[in-house]
């Protein structure tokens, strides 16, 4: 399923790369602080017949210190039934390769943005992801806690005189804190990296 979620991110970061007005300045008339948003990762949730449904849901609220400076608070949550590090091809969601049940993870998330050169920006973001573990009979077996760290290369695109924002994106999701997977789940994912390479597809509305 997260491949196929990869491959609609790879497609809609291509096709993001318009020739569209970006970033601002303060004194712009169209200037605004704050922003909801989302994320068009959530179009995974959409994919028919799949065996491993994400249930992901993003939700996105910030606050521009600056036009150049911005924080931002993100309340994360998903289901997930494979090894966090396996990267995006033949071995990822392949049969055996999967976790003997899935984790459901609630993970409210801190962030910080930085534009660089018009709506070229970077960004870093700090997850901390409460788990929950369940068995293959749906059965709870234990919570744990990682925290994930992810970093972005991207740009921001503004539409409608600054109201909606799409920022595609490229990023590095790493984990250096991972507490309390159950055994079972741990012989899984030692066989994996604790990092993946993943996509941002990040919009929102501002006011």
């Amino acid at each position: 399923m997260h491949q196929k979620i990869f491959f609609i991110g790879l497609v809609l970061l291509m096709t993001g790369t318009l020739p569209l007005r970006a970033q601002y300045a303060k004194t712009d008339s169209m200037y605004r602080r704050w922003f909801v948003g989302s994320s068009l990762l959530m179009v995974g949730n959409c994919i028919p017949n799949d065996a491993n449904p994400p249930e992901y849901v993003q939700l996105n609220v910030g606050y521009r210190i600056t036009p150049k400076d911005v924080v931002s608070f993100r309340f994360k949550r998903s289901i997930y039934s494979w090894p966090l590090g396996i990267p995006f091809g033949p071995s990822f969601d392949a049969p055996g390769l999967n976790y003997p049940g899935h984790a459901r993870i609630l993970a409210p998330t801190v962030g910080y943005q930085r534009f660089w050169w018009k709506g070229a920006y970077t960004s870093v973001y700090a997850l901390n992801a409460f788990e929950k573990y369940m068995d293959e009979n749906k059965k709870k077996i234990g919570n744990g806690y990682t925290l994930y760290l992810d970093f972005y290369v991207g740009y921001q695109f503004k539409f409608f005189k600054n109201r909606f924002f799409f920022e595609p994106a490229i990023g590095c999701s790493y984990w250096p804190v991972r507490t309390n997977v159950p055994a079972s789940f741990k012989v899984v994912e030692n066989k994996w990296p604790n990092y993946f390479i993943q996509p941002g597809l990040d919009f929102g509305f501002n006011f």
